[in-house]
């Protein structure tokens, strides 16, 4: 059976988790957060750090650093457990290629391939891959970008923001190439179709109402409750809603700078003669 331990990034509300096997310590990591001040635009490693502590104190094993999507809240931390564990391997799924090249010209990333090669391993839909001891099931659900992936761990499934805890519903679908359509048909086709007690680690907890940080349920407790998407919500019902409601929510905070930072696999552009790394910000300006 294996062990889980959660991380929570209160300034960005993200989940991070370390998946291991108690009797081989073979582990992975999902969704690692490097902290970014937007204001001083000021990198630590705190969140990381408090990883990269457990792994060591728990002697475990690191194969793989894996990443539900490109994500518009928060920078990867994967470069800095890299750093670390350098025998551990990133992943993500091989549809992040369409937001990289969907986001290359907007940023005017000349120096960004978009091949995917900034990960170790794109992976494919339903690839079930090893990690030691252990096995994990790619499973695309795409709907808020295009590239997201959920992962199935035994009895336990990470679903990044396809996802959320009941009382929080879903992720959005407004961002670039999303699809509240396509998100429906993950949720319904992918994730409600696993075993009613399949546990549901979600990638976020805005701790609705002042809750304290809840981060796991049930398929069950999905079908049953879940705000946005039960399991007898119609396609028409859920599309209707969630496309009226993102026309209502502003941009992350942190979209302009995680987003050219995590398509490069958590890295931030090269140096300049100077010795610093530069983001490009678009500027838009409206009538």
């Amino acid at each position: 059976m294996i062990k889980i331990q959660h991380f929570f990034d209160a300034e960005t509300s993200t989940l991070t988790y370390v998946v291991w096997d108690p009797n081989t310590r073979d582990g992975m990591v999902i969704d690692p957060v490097w902290n970014y001040d937007q204001a001083s635009s000021t990198l630590t490693s705190k969140s990381s750090d408090i990883v990269t502590s457990f792994l060591k104190e728990e002697a475990i094993k690191l194969h793989w650093i894996l990443e539900t999507h490109a994500h518009a809240d928060h920078v990867s931390g994967a470069q800095l457990l890299k750093d670390n564990f350098p025998q551990a391997e990133t992943g993500m799924g091989e549809r992040i290629i369409e937001v990289q090249k969907f986001f290359q010209p907007i940023f005017d990333l000349k120096y960004l391939k978009t091949d995917g090669s900034q990960f170790d391993r794109l992976f494919k839909d339903s690839e079930i891959m090893k990690c030691g001891s252990l096995e994990f099931k790619v499973i695309f659900t795409p709907g808020h970008t295009p590239a997201c992936c959920s992962y199935l761990i035994e009895d336990a499934v990470f679903t990044g923001d396809a996802l959320f805890m009941p009382d929080t519903g879903t992720g959005r679908c407004d961002f670039p190439k999303g699809s509240a359509d396509m998100l429906y048909t993950s949720v319904f086709e992918r994730l409600y179709s696993l075993p009613d007690k399949t546990r549901v680690f979600t990638g976020h907890d805005y701790q609705t109402g002042g809750r304290e940080v809840k981060y796991e349920s049930t398929i069950s407790e999905e079908k049953a409750s879940n705000i946005h998407i039960k399991g007898k919500t119609t396609r028409e019902e859920y599309v209707a809603f969630r496309t009226n409601r993102d026309k209502t929510l502003s941009a992350p905070k942190l979209f302009l700078p995680s987003i050219q930072v995590n398509i490069d696999g958590g890295r931030f552009p090269q140096a300049r003669a100077d010795g610093k790394s530069y983001l490009n910000i678009p500027i838009s300006v409206k009538p």
